[in-house]
């Protein structure tokens, strides 16, 4: 590993500056393997992963019951949050909450718990990531090649929205809204209602109404 000093407004303030630790990809992996909980990986940085709430566990429960229907027989397969995905353009490691494979799984480094060729990519906005979730993250997600529907789903409220791949460029949005609706997934050829998705979701701890 490499170690640099970490000056921001250690200047200013007239403290000294913080050592910071740079890893590399090697380090994490060892890292991890041998950890009890999760920690992401962002270009030397290792961010450790806070739990989710209720209502975040239990949509992602209901995501994963609806992607194991819908893939059930066909070539495609999800995975849950505990399945990383490696980024190596952007030399990071994410644990998306959904991802989907379809057709041969190209794992990382020979490695089965670490894969590169997602083509669907769900994440359950939380309030201290969804400002990430909506940028960077999916600026870094966009990067690769196999991603062909990226999808963010609410947990204050019925919400889904999808982006889906038309080019190299461009992303066609839509939002599904309510749960009377249902939300539409390209890659996988299957609908989701959002009352399933949203099944016994407590509204009253999301602070909102439904």
């Amino acid at each position: 590993m490499k170690t640099g000093l970490d000056v921001r407004n250690a200047e200013k303030m007239g403290e000294p500056a913080v050592q910071k630790i740079y890893y590399t990809r090697e380090d994490y992996l060892e890292i991890e393997d041998q950890a009890e909980g999760k920690s992401e990986f962002y270009d030397g940085e290792i961010i450790a992963m806070s739990g989710g709430s209720r209502n975040h566990s239990v949509i992602c429960l209901n995501l994963n019951w609806g992607i194991r229907n819908a893939t059930a027989h066909t070539d495609c397969l999800g995975f849950d949050s505990n399945m990383k995905l490696d980024i190596s353009e952007h030399n990071l490691f994410l644990y998306p909450d959904v991802t989907v494979v379809c057709g041969d799984i190209v794992f990382s480094e020979n490695r089965s718990d670490m894969i590169t060729n997602p083509v669907l990519i769900i994440e359950v906005l939380s309030p201290g990531t969804e400002q990430f979730d909506r940028g960077d993250k999916f600026k870094y997600y966009r990067s690769l090649p196999s991603l062909l529907e990226y999808v963010l789903v609410s947990q204050s409220q019925p919400r889904v929205e999808v982006y889906y791949r038309q080019d190299e460029k461009n992303w066609l949005y839509s939002v599904s809204e309510g749960l009377e609706s249902s939300v539409m997934l390209r890659t996988i050829r299957y609908e989701l209602a959002l009352k399933d998705i949203y099944h016994k979701v407590d509204w009253k701890k999301a602070g909102v109404q439904k």
